[in-house]
């Protein structure tokens, strides 16, 4: 079981990436003040209730990190699809579609 306080920073910092756009589970862990804790990001997600869009985390290189053709990598592509990000062969160009906060948002809405 994940600490709430982490899991609640997670929440947080989650619901601050935009449709259409996706974030990687070590950028989110750097977001939430978790530095190098990219692994925690699946348990704290895990443990999230409510509808956190958890679809828009990826592994960094930009693929969906469940097993191609598991019930979870088709609702997550096809949510993301529904976003107007492109997925193709359960990777997402990370270039083009990841999330990077400006510094008013890491300032103002990240205060960890």
């Amino acid at each position: 079981m994940v600490n709430k306080a982490v899991t609640l920073r997670v929440e947080k910092t989650l619901s601050l990436v935009p449709k259409g756009s996706v974030i990687s589970y070590g950028a989110l862990a750097d977001l939430s003040g978790l530095p190098g804790r990219a692994r925690l990001m699946g348990k704290c997600l895990q443990e999230i209730k409510v509808d956190c869009n958890w679809h828009r985390v990826l592994r960094a290189d930009g693929k969906i990190a469940f097993p191609v053709g598991s019930d979870h990598a088709e609702e997550q592509r096809e949510r993301l699809l529904s976003e107007g990000v492109n997925v193709n062969n359960n990777r997402v160009n990370m270039k083009k579609f990841a999330w990077s906060p400006d510094l008013h948002t890491i300032l103002a809405k990240l205060k960890y």
